[in-house]
């Protein structure tokens, strides 16, 4: 399986700004010496050594991860990171959606996917709600969208729900989910194939509850090779926004080390947070897995365009 970050942060689209910009240019000056910039040679071996929150950004897009295996086009949410995803792919005879739930930053990216305006292009879409066609089809409809984008996205789609901790095979791949703690509700969901487990679980407000005792999430965590966690807030933000349904690095990575979980990407990113605040939450992160005796456990920061290979 090839995963990948198309939409990382959480809630709404967070662009660069101007002042975030100048900020990266000018840590990037101070730290530049007269032989770092005597030619493209050593300009271009200075860049590279800068740290990644002054090179690069994680990038904000709202949640969109991509699932290849084969011939299988697997889409995990559709934030405005699909967009992303459909300038820079070809488009496939079919694709699998699932949608974690169907708040605004999970579905806002599906009218600009230029995948969907393509008749030759089938969509399977799984979802745990009732209601889900008509929650998927409202967004594109009138007041909301355009009249011309309801009329004109591809009509080859077939709903198919989904229940909670009941498996099912897409051509090989086992697929299971499990609903988390969120606001309205949010689904998990593993896939495993060929020995190895991947599991997809954004927008969860974690409690002690989910990684002590028994849990009945087992099916869909247990000894995962890779999670993909809700980690949007501080330790001290998450006391203090309790019941809004978003975890804490620590929490992640405690209920990694419950469930035997071998690496985490911490996901669905704050938008106030910039890339070097999220760069500390990451340091933390490491910090406090060394802390509680797991530094087995790799953590990173989920980044667009990221690729893992399982």
């Amino acid at each position: 399986m090839n995963i990948y970050f198309w939409g990382v942060r959480g809630s709404v689209p967070t662009p660069l700004s101007p002042q975030q910009v100048q900020s990266k240019i000018m840590a990037a000056i101070q730290r530049a010496k007269p032989e770092d910039l005597k030619d493209a040679e050593t300009r271009a071996k200075f860049v590279s050594s800068l740290p990644s929150w002054i090179f690069g950004t994680a990038g904000g897009n709202t949640a969109c991860v991509e699932i290849v295996n084969n011939n299988t086009h697997i889409i995990l949410d559709a934030g405005t990171g699909l967009r992303a995803l459909g300038k820079a792919r070809s488009c496939p005879d079919k694709y699998h959606l699932f949608f974690s739930h169907f708040h605004w930053d999970h579905i806002q990216g599906f009218p600009f996917f230029d995948h969907a305006y393509n008749p030759h292009c089938h969509f399977e879409v799984y979802s745990h709600y009732d209601d889900a066609e008509s929650y998927f089809w409202d967004q594109v409809a009138e007041p909301y969208s355009p009249p011309s984008v309801g009329k004109t996205i591809a009509t080859d789609m077939h709903f198919n729900r989904v229940y909670e901790d009941e498996p099912f095979d897409i051509d090989g791949i086992r697929i299971n989910s499990h609903k988390m703690r969120h606001p309205g509700d949010s689904y998990a969901f593993s896939f495993e194939y060929d020995g190895k487990k991947f599991v997809y679980a954004t927008d969860v407000e974690l409690k002690s509850i989910d990684y002590v005792g028994d849990y009945a999430g087992e099916g869909v965590f247990r000894n995962a090779d890779v999670i993909v966690i809700d980690s949007q807030y501080t330790v001290e933000e998450v006391y203090r926004k309790e019941n809004w349904g978003h975890s804490s690095f620590c929490y992640a990575i405690d209920f990694a080390v419950y469930w035997n979980i071998k690496k985490v990407y911490l996901f669905h990113h704050e938008p106030v947070y910039d890339d070097k605040k999220l760069n500390s939450i990451l340091e933390a992160a490491r910090w406090y897995a060394q802390y509680i005796n797991h530094s087995d456990i790799e953590i990173y920061l989920a980044k667009e365009s990221q690729e893992i290979i399982l």
